[in-house]
């Protein structure tokens, strides 16, 4: 299995993003076959990939740093807020349901699963992988595992 890197930050809208896709960026022009991952992202701001799965807009822009095409595994869990309540769950870049955050939970295994599924193929793929975390590792949204945020959790 080849490596893999996390980028956290203290915050939401920390820069995470942006220091995902110049790592991606640099380690391409390194000759690197880097690829992006965020396990869970809730945006509406979302790509279409040429096989029409939706992912997050940043996954989207990493990818083009990375000099890949965007792919579905690289955003398994994309949650686009309705209302302030509700939530819908985009797994692997298809409408998956709409959940409320006590709802969500009751998914969060399955969602791990998909992404860590979806992680492990990237990581054999490519000879690293740039992971970006959501919010911040102090959200007490999130837990100590990845995907433990709740659908309310507007946090990227």
């Amino acid at each position: 299995m080849n490596g893999a890197l996390l980028v956290a930050g203290t915050t939401s809208d920390a820069g995470k993003s942006v220091i995902t896709a110049g790592l991606c960026r640099w380690l391409h022009r390194q000759g690197v076959r880097v690829a992006p991952f965020k396990a869970q992202n809730m945006s509406l701001n979302s790509f279409v990939t040429l096989d029409g799965a939706e992912i997050g807009r940043a996954q989207a822009m990493q990818a083009a740093a990375a000099g890949i095409e965007p792919d579905a595994r690289m955003n398994p869990v994309l949650l686009k807020p309705g209302t302030d309540r509700r939530s819908q769950v985009v797994l692997l870049g298809r409408p998956d349901g709409e959940v409320d955050a006590v709802e969500y939970r009751q998914h969060a295994g399955r969602l791990l699963a998909v992404a860590l599924h979806s992680l492990a193929q990237l990581r054999r793929e490519f000879d690293v992988v740039i992971c970006e975390g959501a919010g911040s590792p102090r959200h007490r949204e999130h837990g100590a595992r990845p995907g433990r945020g709740s659908a309310g959790d507007r946090g990227g």
